[in-house]
């Protein structure tokens, strides 16, 4: 399961990609409202993209936030990645942020299998989205 954190930065995202005319950034107070997230939480939410060079930031008259690289180049998984760590559903078989289980022999594992499907098909999908497709559908 995606944290609320998680959703509310693919939200956003993808409120700044469709509303960046390229002439003015868009500020934190419009996507709170549009897309119904404390504001508070947004701004930490957009730190933490920022902080990972997802977006970038401008203060004053004209201040808010815009993407740093095309919509199209942003994916998911990265925004999962960066937000809520590991995709995968146990530390054995994930790709990013591997460690061995305590409790098991891996190669005799009945669950271990299992979740690399989970994983396989889960990653499939989420690599195949970025926050470009979403503004489209």
């Amino acid at each position: 399961m995606i944290s609320n954190k998680c959703k509310y930065a693919i939200k956003a995202l993808t409120y700044i990609a469709r509303n960046d005319d390229g002439t003015k950034a868009v500020m934190t107070s419009d996507i709170a409202q549009e897309q119904d997230i404390p504001r508070k939480f947004l701004e930490i939410i957009l730190r933490d993209l920022r902080n990972n060079r997802i977006l970038e930031s401008k203060r004053g008259k004209d201040g808010g936030f815009r993407l740093l690289r095309p919509a199209e180049d942003i994916s998911l998984t990265e925004i999962m990645r960066i937000i809520d760590g590991p995709i995968a559903m146990l530390p054995c078989v994930s790709l990013n942020y591997y460690r061995s289980c305590d409790d098991c022999d891996e190669k005799e594992c009945e669950v271990k299998g299992v979740f690399e499907q989970v994983r396989d098909r889960t990653l499939e999908v989420l690599n195949g989205k970025t926050i470009k497709s979403l503004t489209l559908d």
